[in-house]
């Protein structure tokens, strides 16, 4: 719905690993990436931003501030709402409350750690590891209904 916050944040999965994920309003995972982790974050944000409804908000860390990003958010109807880099010489719209919201995808991080080969990262190959993600993401969708 329009209502559902789009949550983006990173967190290392593991050797040189990044997990990207976008979840809703309830800190439930809509979507996971893996990249290597010298990779930038901006790609696979312009990615997400097409999953996002029209009248969302995209609540997404300092990484995620690029003009493909807001440009592709606005283009959407969707209201980005992410810090600006310091390098950033023009003004956005942030509200610092609804950012202390990025907090449920904190929380999805935290979640993972839970299941220790997620969080230890016991297996090597990149498909693997995303395949336990998206079987923890099912527990966690079942869990919430």
């Amino acid at each position: 719905g329009g209502d559902d916050h789009g949550c983006m944040g990173h967190s290392r999965g593991g050797l040189t690993t990044k997990i990207h994920a976008l979840v809703d309003a309830e800190g439930r995972p809509i979507r996971l990436k893996l990249t290597p982790g010298q990779a930038g974050d901006a790609p696979v944000g312009t990615e997400f931003v097409a999953d996002l409804d029209p009248g969302a908000t995209l609540i997404a860390d300092r990484a995620y501030d690029t003009n493909p990003i807001r440009e592709g958010a606005a283009a959407r109807g969707v209201w980005a709402n992410i810090p600006p880099r310091v390098i950033r010489k023009d003004a956005f719209s942030f509200s610092p409350w609804v950012y202390r919201q990025r907090n449920l995808v904190e929380r999805f991080f935290n979640r993972i750690k839970q299941f220790r080969g997620l969080a230890t990262r016991y297996d090597r190959r990149a498909d693997n590891y995303l395949a336990a993600l998206k079987l923890a993401a099912i527990r966690f969708w079942i869990a919430s209904i």
